[in-house]
């Protein structure tokens, strides 16, 4: 199993305020086997996040997800690898995430290979009722090896 980074200093936001601002916060993350990150965390859609009915539009959606693949993906790269860039991202929004209403986020790596990875990410409600979920690649930044 390799040895998992500490990223502990991104726990809430994810290094990214908008985050905060929408309502979500990314609560725990670990590896699962050999690379198979994984992130958690809670989304509580804000005012800003959602259309004057209070619903959260879809692109809101792709945000909290997005970020919640990274963060796993993250977690599962050693050293100062990290991901550059989504190259591609699926949302589907099922149901509607309201405004002040809770939800789980869960982003998880599908597969990662040395020049990208692929992971997937759910929004749920509380009683496990999927909301919106996602499937992206991802650009990786693999630091050089020292020679």
């Amino acid at each position: 199993m390799a040895e998992m980074k500490n990223m502990d200093r991104w726990l809430g936001d994810g290094g990214m305020a908008i985050m905060s601002e929408i309502g979500a916060a990314f609560t725990a993350y670990g590896v699962d086997g050999e690379d198979l990150g994984w992130s958690q965390g809670t989304w509580t859609p804000t005012a800003l996040a959602c259309n004057p009915h209070g619903t959260a539009q879809a692109g809101v959606h792709s945000v909290v997800l997005d970020a919640a693949m990274n963060f796993a993906i993250n977690s599962a790269l050693s050293g100062r690898d990290r991901t550059k860039a989504t190259l591609e991202l699926k949302c589907e929004t099922m149901r509607p995430a309201m405004l002040g209403e809770g939800y789980v986020i869960r982003g998880e790596v599908v597969r990662m290979t040395k020049q990208v990875a692929f992971g997937e990410a759910t929004v749920k409600a509380l009683d496990g009722t999927m909301i919106s979920r996602t499937t992206g690649t991802f650009l990786l930044h693999r630091e050089a090896p020292k020679t």
